[in-house]
């Protein structure tokens, strides 16, 4: 099936001495990964190399076997240029390590217009955004409600957050639950905007802090979830 839909590219990896394999979230179609023959050695072609960075957004025409094997990308065209999120190093390193953690927690190969619109929404507010210091944990947080974990907030002002149930209780009952200040600093990110979120001020260690637990949280809730590795370039930002 030849189909034309948005994409947001996850991953490229280079294959033999010319070819990527690119993982991409299309809109129509979900997750979905492709072989691009000669891209790396090809001047002329319709592919190019640049057009498959981390978390580029695109317009491709792709052949869909949908049998779970590698597909065919024929035309691409960015869909929209980013200003920012390739060129300033803080906001790369953001984009390598929101890149490594939607290639491991999106699995879905069908479509989802709502996840995809969340993503491509996320991305282009941040590429045109300075105050961003806290993006990730927010980002990260509103990305489990589309995934289907968003934690229960209704007892937000409880003591003790429990990452295995996804609640704030009065008492610590489990080995995963969690107070003190983070627990307060994680308040903070419940219920407000990208706008809103340069509000919270936060140190770089209670940041880090919130984010782990974040990452906790993730673990707990997803199969063969990984930390990511572009995780170490991240904890060196935002001093």
């Amino acid at each position: 099936m030849v189909e034309t839909t948005r994409a947001i590219v996850f991953s490229s990896i280079k294959y033999a001495e010319a070819d990527l394999i690119v993982t991409a979230y299309t809109k129509n179609s979900g997750l979905k990964t492709y072989l691009l023959r000669g891209v790396l050695k090809s001047k002329k072609g319709k592919l190019k190399a640049s057009y498959f960075q981390p978390l580029t957004q695109l317009e491709i025409v792709a052949h869909h076997k949908n049998k779970g094997t590698l597909e065919r990308i024929s035309e691409v065209k960015v869909a929209y240029p980013y200003n920012t999120l390739h060129t300033e190093i803080v906001k790369s390193s953001l984009v390598m390590f929101l890149a490594e953690m939607l290639k491991n927690v999106v699995q879905e190969e069908e479509e989802n217009e709502i996840l995809f619109q969340y993503i491509e929404a996320s991305l282009q507010w941040l590429d045109n955004h300075e105050s961003i210091a806290n993006f990730h944990i927010l980002f990260l947080l509103k990305l489990t409600e589309y995934l289907g974990f968003y934690p229960d907030t209704s007892n937000a002002h409880l003591q003790y957050f429990n990452l295995a149930e996804g609640l704030f209780e009065d008492q610590d009952v489990s080995i995963y639950s969690y107070s003190g200040a983070v627990v307060g600093n994680l308040r903070q990110f419940f219920g407000i905007n990208f706008e809103a979120m340069s509000g919270i001020k936060l140190t770089k260690k209670e940041r880090l802090d919130v984010l782990n637990v974040v990452l906790d949280y993730y673990n707990l809730h997803l199969q063969n979830f990984t930390k990511p590795k572009s995780l170490v370039v991240l904890n060196q930002l935002f001093n």
